[in-house]
């Protein structure tokens, strides 16, 4: 937890330095975007490369505006330091649609829910029952420029009651996200 904290330090620090280096933000963007994050929870390790669609809907809000993407990703878990009998590593494969509310033309917020697909059912001593699970997701991002944003999000993956155990995998995730 103390990494993620740090984490948010660093993400946070660059926030607040970017706009003396940035160029002003535009409306929605025209082109998709690529992402990686890594993220953590204890000895619980996630990185991940996605895809992030141009939106598919956008929606003004007064001042503000509402934008709906699509995020494709895989994800690589490892369970650092785990010498039990069960799983170290597994492969995580996603398709979620994500809100993303722009209170200013610089700051986010974000949320989605949506599919996802593991090539196991055991991360360490967790067993989820099920190789499909729903993920859902909160975070925060701050555009630096028209081409790179940075951000920070919490990622919850269970099989929402479908089988047990189910006892979900947790995520803290810093982002960077680059539109080519």
């Amino acid at each position: 937890m103390l990494s993620m904290f740090r984490a948010s330090i660093i993400v946070a620090t660059l926030s607040a330095c970017a706009p003396a280096l940035a160029q002003p933000a535009s409306g929605p963007a025209s082109t998709g975007a690529w992402s990686l994050q890594y993220g953590m929870d204890g000895s619980l390790h996630r990185a991940t490369v996605n895809y992030e669609t141009a939106p598919v809907w956008s929606y003004p809000i007064g001042g503000t505006r509402i934008d709906l993407v699509g995020e494709f990703g895989v994800s690589y878990w490892h369970v650092r330091n785990y010498d039990g009998p069960g799983r170290d590593k597994l492969w995580q494969f996603s398709a979620i649609p994500m809100f993303q509310w722009w209170l200013t033309p610089r700051l986010f917020v974000e949320a989605g829910v949506g599919a996802t697909a593991f090539n196991h059912t055991t991360l360490g001593d967790d067993n989820l029952s099920t190789a499909f699970q729903f993920g859902d997701h909160l975070g925060v991002g701050y555009q630096l420029t028209d081409q790179m944003r940075l951000g920070v999000r919490l990622s919850h993956f269970s099989n929402a009651g479908i089988k047990h155990p189910n006892p979900g995998l947790n995520s803290w995730q810093a982002g960077l996200t680059m539109r080519f």
